[in-house]
């Protein structure tokens, strides 16, 4: 029996588009060029069957190192078309990190754009198993015509890689079927017929069938940029009328940190989706004061089960500091140590659904850890309230223990977050490990303020229990971040904190 073309991920998110409404926009780049659903069909099509020329086979791993958004877009999904397997790359690692993880992933293809060409040609020497190597701009000339579907359902798509801060990134699998899962997002998120979702380049790995995949599937149009951090932001909102968004809440705090965004017409967004950090009442009210038209939305999820709650958090829905619950189709539930079902008790968070990982590539014992049954179970703890609210309370290497109790960061960093002229805080335990720590902040000020580190001791001290009082803290002209290729803050990094002023609790 012929296997159903809707289990190929790139025909269900885009030729079915195409199919449905040829004529709609789909993508639009850098405010320069337009498509519709039918042209960015088409285009696709030239690059697989590109591909398919070059000897591009189903199954083959092919390495894809790409910064061009419109790039990623189309060849991503070429390749998906053809059943050939992308091993997404971070374009931000280090040159020995590109060479190892394409090494250890088995890739005999590698697909590269302009922007990386000297990357390219310092690996190449390295990798004697990839025997075909492509710049992205030769994939062009070829038939429009639909390329033979290959990969299916069960079959894997690609490989996204964790940003795990030792080791190796470990290649997460994901399938034709697991991706398709997650497109389905924005069923339990509200839009219409005229929704536009901007994004701007992390949209490599898990930020594809994250973010490009569902906008597509849903018939929305999707505006890509080169730079997503606040200054482009301000200019493409206005000029695309955004109308949904995915960020993490640093990145409102550089926002609105600053003046530059108070003339900026922003009324068209509608959906801000925020994940990855925790969302504080300080933020969610500095949020909702510049857009108060916006639902704000709370999600969780990891690379290897990604977006699998969400819930509305500015109208009351959904409790501020939680997750939401788990959206159509996924489930999630804590377990204590002995692996018990547990409400309203702190444990691990385990979550289900199809649109979880096939496991980890190549690391049989460590796909065995995290993969239980039907559930993954990451290291992440947090609660669920009876009604099915999940409440992320962060990793236990985060957690801060101090005269006998555990305290997680993001209790100490809202208090900090609320006092007047602070933009930022990061809280550590000191030393890393101890069985009894002592507390570190580090606190960032807003545009036009200078903080006192000895007022904002006294102004914690009344606002915190004992076991959360910063023992000591550090006033930063900016706190660490990752680089996320968004052009704006990404993630807090803590343990940075702890190693850049650390030694002052010695």
């Amino acid at each position: 029996m012929a296997r159903s073309p809707y289990g190929n991920y790139a025909h269900a998110i885009l030729t079915a588009g195409a199919m449905r409404t040829p004529d709609r926009v789909a993508l639009t780049y850098c405010g320069e060029q337009s498509f519709t659903y039918e042209e960015l069909n088409a285009n696709v099509n030239r690059r697989a069957n590109a591909l398919l020329a070059k000897g591009i086979a189903p199954g083959q791993r092919v390495a894809a190192l790409l910064n061009e958004t419109l790039l990623v877009a189309e060849v991503y999904l070429a390749q998906a078309k053809i059943g050939a397997v992308t091993a997404a790359l971070n374009p931000y690692w280090p040159v020995e990190t590109l060479r190892d993880v394409v090494a250890a992933s088995g890739c005999t293809a590698f697909v590269y754009d302009a922007t990386v060409e000297q990357t390219v040609e310092q690996i190449k020497a390295s990798l004697p198993g990839v025997t075909t190597w492509i710049d992205a701009r030769e994939l062009t000339g070829a038939s429009d015509d639909e390329p033979p579907l290959a990969g299916f359902h069960d079959d894997p798509l690609a490989l996204y890689y964790t940003s795990g801060t030792t080791g190796l990134p470990k290649a997460v699998v994901h399938t034709h079927a697991s991706s398709l899962a997650t497109a389905q997002i924005w069923l339990d998120v509200p839009r219409g017929p005229d929704s536009v979702f901007g994004t701007g380049a992390i949209i490599w790995g898990i930020g594809f069938p994250a973010i490009v995949g569902p906008a597509l599937y849903a018939g929305m149009r999707l505006v890509l940029e080169q730079d997503w951090g606040p200054a482009n932001f301000l200019r493409v909102v206005p000029r695309e009328r955004v109308t949904h968004v995915s960020q993490i809440p640093s990145f409102y705090a550089a926002l609105l940190g600053s003046p530059d965004h108070e003339d900026v017409d922003l009324s068209s967004i509608e959906v801000i989706m925020l994940g990855g950090e925790p969302l504080t009442k300080t933020m969610l009210d500095r949020i909702k004061a510049r857009l108060p038209q916006a639902g704000v939305f709370s999600y969780y999820g990891q690379t290897e089960a990604p977006y699998t709650c969400m819930g509305r958090v500015d109208d009351g829905s959904t409790p501020l500091g939680s997750s939401g619950r788990a959206r159509t189709g996924n489930a999630v539930k804590i377990t204590d140590p002995r692996g018990n079902r547990v409400i309203d008790e702190v444990g691990e968070i385990n979550l289900a659904g199809p649109h979880r990982m096939a496991g980890y590539d190549g690391l049989p014992d460590k796909t065995a850890e995290v993969l239980r049954g039907e559930w993954y179970v990451g290291g992440d703890l947090g609660t669920l309230s009876p009604d099915g609210v999940l409440r992320v309370l962060g990793r236990r290497e985060d957690s801060i223990l101090k005269g006998g109790v555990w305290t997680q960061p993001v209790a100490i960093e809202e208090a900090a977050s609320a006092l007047d002229g602070v933009a930022e805080a990061g809280a550590v335990g000191v030393p890393e490990g101890a069985s009894d720590q002592r507390i570190l902040l580090a606190v960032a000020p807003r545009p036009g303020h200078s903080l006192d580190a000895s007022k904002l001791a006294l102004a914690l001290a009344d606002a915190l229990p004992a076991h959360q009082r910063p023992d000591h803290i550090v006033v930063a002209d900016e706190l660490p971040h990752s680089q996320d290729a968004s052009g704006g803050p990404g993630k807090l990094l803590r343990r940075q904190i702890r190693e850049q002023y650390g030694h002052l609790l010695a």
